[in-house]
């Protein structure tokens, strides 16, 4: 479908550009209106995906849009609309809560359309904290990234005065799988994370370093997978953000330490290139203790064509095939995981390529970025079309 933006203006507002899905995403859809023929604008508080941002055609705006100070989220209000106004923004969308607030007013303030994404699950055990959360779906467009944050959303807030179920799309986040696809991936970049991972089974859990993401988890599964056969040989690779909670870091080194696999666990900080470690892993965990809102290790895992270990909740119930591309267990369950591993390091070679190759079709026809990217500009236009039919006056 041929989509035309020409004269248009897009302004996604995110709390930073430094790695993550939803970041991610905010790239791939400012590409993708940019190459319909539109004006993508990004206001963040930076990071180190500025530049690819750039590269891909966007324009940054820095504002500090990653604070929950009231007052700035009120000055990032004010400044957002005068920015709408000079740059004529013909859509708005936003990406977190706290931004959102901020878009929202400038948003309603200019009299265009707003739109957000559910990129994650926000629980909310307090009225302020459901109240906090609810700007997510006070916007003309809500995207839910999966079908189980689609069904969160209305569980959280059916009933509520502001939230129309109508206004909320489905949109699966999706993968660039020209990026992630195994023969697109410098195999020199493969053999170099092969000879830093060692020895055995190669075990790889991506994702940031903070207690939910299971990496405690994962290194309990790896002593009770060496209790039970001291002759089995495996190394592991964490790969992520580090400097969010330093202390949870700390902590994790000192629990590989006293499990003796100071050997066999390394902590990497994030990288820029993952698909040479997908590819290079025998096999991806994704051990999250809550659910992931969609969960993009588990797409891009099998778009490289690597069998992955996931938690059973969450989008994982939807992007991993149990038996098929994948495992699913029980969240926080060391001793699901740790079979889990087992069966793995018990597979021959070709039995792992071939749950991989399935992987790779499973991704191709359910989770590509341009199908994505393509439903959200669906989106947009709809929206904008609306917006002129009834003649709203941008102010």
């Amino acid at each position: 479908m041929s989509l035309d933006f020409k004269g248009q203006t897009l302004l996604q507002v995110i709390p930073k550009l430094v790695g993550g899905g939803a970041e991610q995403t905010t790239l791939e859809v400012g590409e993708a209106f940019v190459q319909a023929g539109g004006t993508s604008l990004v206001v963040s508080s930076g990071g180190s995906m500025v530049e690819q941002l750039i590269a891909d055609g966007s324009e940054h705006i820095e504002l500090p849009a990653e604070s929950k100070n009231p007052l700035l989220i009120a000055q990032n209000a004010r400044d957002l609309a005068e920015l709408i106004r000079e740059r004529n923004v013909s859509i708005v969308h936003a990406r977190s809560r706290a931004p959102a607030w901020s878009a929202l007013q400038a948003a309603r303030k200019t009299a265009r359309p707003f739109v957000t994404t559910y990129h994650g699950f926000y629980s909310a055990k307090t009225r302020l904290k459901r109240l906090y959360n609810s700007v997510m779906v006070r916007a003309d467009a809500i995207i839910a990234n999966s079908a189980f944050t689609a069904d969160h959303i209305n569980t959280e807030y059916a009933g509520r005065r502001y939230f129309d179920l109508a206004k909320v799309t489905t949109i699966p986040r999706g993968a660039d799988l020209s990026r992630f696809a195994p023969d697109a991936i410098d195999q020199a970049k493969v053999d170099q994370a092969k000879a830093q991972f060692g020895d055995g089974l190669r075990v790889l859990l991506p994702g940031r370093f903070t207690g939910w993401k299971g990496q405690r988890v994962l290194v309990d599964a790896l002593a009770q997978l060496k209790a039970d056969d001291p002759d089995l040989t495996f190394s592991t690779v964490m790969i992520g953000r580090m400097d969010e909670k330093p202390d949870y870091v700390d902590a994790l080194r000192a629990q590989i330490d006293e499990a003796g696999l100071s050997s066999l666990v390394q902590l990497l900080p994030a990288t820029d290139d993952l698909p040479p470690w997908l590819a290079a892993a025998d096999v991806v965990v994704s051990a999250s203790t809550q659910p992931e809102a969609f969960g993009r290790v588990a797409v891009e895992a099998q778009a490289a064509g690597t069998p992955i270990i996931a938690t059973a909740h969450g989008g994982a119930l939807e992007t991993v095939l149990d038996g098929d591309t994948g495992v699913l267990i029980p969240p926080s369950n060391v001793e699901a995981l740790a079979s889990a591993l087992a069966l793995f390091h018990a597979k021959t070679v070709a039995e792992r390529d071939a749950m991989g190759g399935r992987g790779i079709n499973h991704a191709r026809l359910r989770y590509s970025t341009e199908a994505m990217a393509e439903a959200t500009l669906l989106v947009y236009e709809s929206l904008i079309a609306g917006w002129e039919t009834r003649g709203e006056k941008q102010r």
